[in-house]
C-alpha cells in the first residue's frame, strides 16, 4: 500500500516546530538533503503554507519554492514592488487549502463564470482551466495525489467564480484524509524550540 511510504518519509525526516504568532511551524529535513517547510493554524490544524528547498547543482542552498500559500516573498526590494504593482492585472495563482479540499485561487480573472471550464487530464496527471473566449489557460498538477500515488477524480473537481477570482476545489481523497489526522497528532507530540532555533530561522 502506498499512502503509507510518504508518511514513512516524513516520520523518518528531521524535524524541527517553533510556535510563533498563532501557528505551529515545522522545519522538515529529509535523507536526499531536501527541504520543506510548513506552517499549520494552532486552533484549527489547517495548513496556511508548504513550501520546498534542495540544493543546487553547485551543492548551495536553493531558493525555496513554494507549494501552498501566498506566492510573493515577503522581502521585496523597492523595485520589485513596483514591477509588481505594474503588473497586478495579470492573472495571480496561488493554492490555499482547507481542512477537507485542496483548492486553488486565481485573481484578477474579470471574465463570468460560463467563460471558464476546469477539467482533469488524468494522463498527464493534471487539472486545466480553460477559457471559451481564449484568454486565460492553465495547467497544474497536485503533488499530494502524486506522493500518495492516487488518481485523479474529476467528481471531486469543483469551480467557482466571485470578485474577480476563480476559486477550484479538489475535496481530498480519504486516504489522504486519514494521512493527514495522523500526521497532525504526531506533529502535536513534537516539542516547540525557542524562537532563537537555527533551522526554523530559514523559514
Amino acid at each position: 500500500m502506498a499512502v503509507p511510504s510518504w508518511l514513512e518519509r516524513l516520520r523518518a525526516a528531521g524535524k524541527t516546530a517553533l510556535v510563533q504568532d498563532g501557528k505551529r511551524k515545522i522545519h522538515y529535513l529529509f535523507e536526499d538533503g531536501k527541504e520543506m517547510a510548513e506552517e499549520y493554524d494552532i486552533k484549527t490544524g489547517q495548513l496556511i503554507s508548504r513550501k520546498w528547498r534542495e540544493k543546487n547543482t553547485l551543492g548551495g542552498t536553493g531558493k525555496w519554492q513554494v507549494e501552498v500559500g501566498e506566492p510573493t516573498s515577503p522581502l521585496l526590494g523597492a523595485l520589485e514592488s513596483e514591477l509588481i504593482t505594474e503588473s497586478s492585472s495579470n492573472p495571480i495563482f496561488m493554492r490555499k487549502d482547507t481542512l477537507s479540499s485542496f483548492q486553488w485561487r486565481i485573481r484578477n480573472l474579470p471574465y463570468p463564470k460560463e467563460v471558464y471550464s476546469v477539467s482533469v487530464e488524468e494522463e498527464q496527471r493534471c487539472c486545466v482551466v480553460r477559457t471559451t473566449n481564449k484568454k486565460y489557460y492553465k495547467k497544474f498538477s497536485i503533488p499530494d495525489l502524486d506522493r500518495y500515488h492516487l488518481p485523479l477524480d474529476a467528481a471531486a473537481l469543483s469551480f467557482t467564480h466571485a470578485n474577480n477570482t476563480l476559486i477550484i476545489t479538489y475535496q481530498k481523497p480519504k486516504e489522504i484524509l486519514a494521512a493527514e489526522e495522523q500526521l497532525q497528532k504526531e506533529l502535536k507530540k513534537i516539542k516547540a524550540a525557542n524562537s532563537g532555533d537555527g533551522d526554523c530561522k530559514t523559514q
